[in-house]
């Protein structure tokens, strides 16, 4: 970023015309500040963060004694200029940091504009500066190590730890330790996405915002109404908050300037600006802040399932399994007290342990602790891996250095090397205080709380993700891939043997508890039973003159000791198999001739 200060008596510009077509939007024509340190700023294509930039100003400022800043943007200090859009986010975020100390104006970006100045002329009156605004990824450093717990209590730090049969541990220990985040390479489940007709990618939109096909869609909603239900039934309250926020908000303006990046903004009325949430977080915060909550109302559990939306970076986007669009069961727990809190993040634990057995999925743990919080709490972490039963990773810091002081993740291996987590629970001691969130005690007195961040299931679209790499890694050990039958999109494929049986299989298939289907197109029988097979059906039933007895021999794509059964027999079944789990019709025509194609 190069800046031309110049202190000046006043300075005044009048807007004449668009300078190009992404201009930003005109709210006054003409304006001005008197005694005003004038920053011509030019953002450029290497420019990653605001606070060094901010920090100049704010340096330079000091040395002339201003309180008053123009912001003007000046894009003849620079060949190498960055996007309208990544400039106009830079101007914004420095912008907005300096509001709290100084008397602040911003010129519109994009336009030709008139101007006249008056330098005071005094030796540090003009300056330029030159500033790598690369940024960050934290003020200091974050130190940890890392051990493993085993289910006896025994703490070894990861090095030392003999991984022997806990090989999916030992990969990933490594990726967490010594791994990048960049997507190098591209994981087993975007191809299965695409084959299976689940999801895709949506190129009329951002990079990492999909669309979801019938089959796709119905996986994820099934996976939302099994987590609402076990959020529900866990005491929690659903709620619906905005899907956008004022960055200007006091509460939020503290979050939002850290990651300006991360965050789509728009443009709402009256010049006022908005960012999309990116967890569902900040409106549940602000819906406890003005809740009238006593001691007898804890703990108070608050759920939704939110639509959130981050700007990763374009190299870390995955599939579905890191996105810019995403959607995110999230519950948070206001606690009284540690005791409840630790309570209460026991029976979420394990809520989220239940939630990796429904998706037949095997993870594995990482707990993450503050040092002193560990060591007050040694007895509790052990507790927790003796309920999940084999070693996890810990990981400890010698000073908290985010707003938790513990936190879990169940994580799973990709096909690439790489890891991601699904459940998370963390405890927050950071935010109460932050946002105004308060209980009222035994005694009368206001009292900020303990606060859990939970997400039972973590985001629904990498649960899909994860199921679909499991059975990536279980193809390539030549095991049959299947979904969890709760999941299959279609349940049961009848395959008639001609066409003069298929009102026979569609009066069958309605007596059938399930989502069945019927291919009946123009192929051979072995091709329909080799494209069922490609889509994972867990039930075939070749339906032909012998099955008109009311009996059948399925092929079943999971463990079933019946060979032969009727449609009583198959319905009983189906009942074991859908015991506890959400149903939702076929989602496309029963007819496989009646069926297009999405890709």
């Amino acid at each position: 970023m190069k800046i031309l200060f110049i202190h000046a008596d006043f300075i005044e510009y009048e807007v004449k015309k668009k300078a190009i077509e992404d201009a930003e939007e005109l709210k006054v024509k003409k304006d001005g500040m008197e005694d005003v340190l004038v920053a011509f700023i030019s953002v450029e294509k290497s420019d990653e963060w605001h606070d060094k930039a901010v920090q100049e100003i704010k340096n330079v400022a000091s040395m002339v004694n201003a309180k008053n800043i123009m912001l003007y943007p000046y894009a003849h200090l620079s060949s190498e200029l960055a996007s309208p859009e990544k400039a106009v986010e830079m101007l914004k975020a420095i912008e907005e940091e300096l509001k709290d100390e100084y008397n602040v104006k911003r010129s519109p970006f994009g336009w030709y504009k008139a101007f006249k100045i008056s330098c005071k002329g005094h030796p540090l009156a003009e300056l330029s500066r030159h500033i790598e605004c690369k940024r960050e990824e934290s003020k200091e450093k974050v130190e940890s190590e890392w051990y493993i717990l085993t289910p006896d209590g025994d703490l070894i730090e990861a090095e030392k730890f003999d991984f022997g049969e806990y090989e999916e541990l030992k990969k990933f220990y490594e990726y967490e330790a010594f791994g990048s985040r960049e997507a190098d390479r591209e994981p087993a489940h975007i191809k299965l996405m695409q084959e299976h007709q689940l999801v895709e990618y949506e190129p009329g939109s951002d990079y990492g915002n999909m669309r979801w096909y019938p089959k796709g869609y119905l996986i994820k909603r099934l996976l939302e109404e099994k987590v609402e239900e076990l959020c529900l039934k866990a005491g929690a309250m659903q709620v619906e908050t905005p899907l956008m926020y004022d960055v200007s908000h006091p509460s939020l303006k503290k979050y939002v300037s850290k990651f300006p990046a991360r965050q789509y903004r728009i443009e709402g009325d009256k010049g006022r600006e908005f960012f999309l949430r990116f967890a569902a977080c900040f409106g549940q915060y602000l819906m406890a802040k003005d809740m009238t909550i006593s001691y007898k109302h804890l703990p108070l559990r608050l759920f939704e399932i939110a639509k959130s939306f981050r700007r990763e970076q374009h190299g870390e986007l995955s599939g579905i399994k890191r996105l810019r669009s995403f959607t995110m069961p999230d519950m948070h727990t206001i606690c009284k007290d540690e005791k409840q809190a630790l309570d209460e993040f026991r029976k979420q634990f394990l809520l989220s342990k239940k939630w990796a057995e429904l998706l037949e999925i095997e993870g594995e743990i990482a707990m993450r602790f503050v040092r002193d919080f560990f060591e007050r709490n040694r007895e509790f972490a052990v507790e927790l891996v003796k309920e999940w039963g084999k070693p996890v990773l810990v990981e400890i810091w010698d000073k908290r250095y985010f707003y938790f002081v513990m936190k879990f993740e169940i994580n799973v291996n990709d096909t690439v090397g790489k890891s991601f987590a699904l459940s998370t629970v963390q405890i927050d001691v950071e935010n109460p205080e932050a946002f105004g969130i308060t209980y009222i005690d035994e005694n009368g007195k206001e009292k900020y709380p303990y606060l859990l961040h939970a997400s039972i299931s973590g985001g629904v679209d990498r649960c899909v993700s994860a199921l679909l790499e499991k059975e990536a890694m279980k193809m390539r050990e030549g095991k049959k891939a299947s979904f969890p039958f709760w999941l299959s999109p279609t349940q049961v494929r009848i395959i008639p043997v001609s066409e003069k049986l298929l009102n026979e299989c569609i009066e069958m298939a309605g007596k059938i508890n399930a989502r069945v289907d019927i291919d009946d197109r123009d192929e051979s029988v072995s091709k329909k039973i080799r494209d069922a097979e490609k889509e994972w059906v867990p039930i075939i039933i070749v339906y032909g003159e012998r099955e008109r007895g009311g009996t059948f021999k399925p092929r079943w794509r999971f463990e079933c000791n019946e060979e032969e059964v009727t449609i009583e027999k198959l319905n009983k079944i189906i009942m074991e198999k859908m015991e506890g789990f959400p149903s939702r019709p076929l989602p496309l025509p029963m007819l496989l001739s009646k069926r297009a194609k999405f890709r």
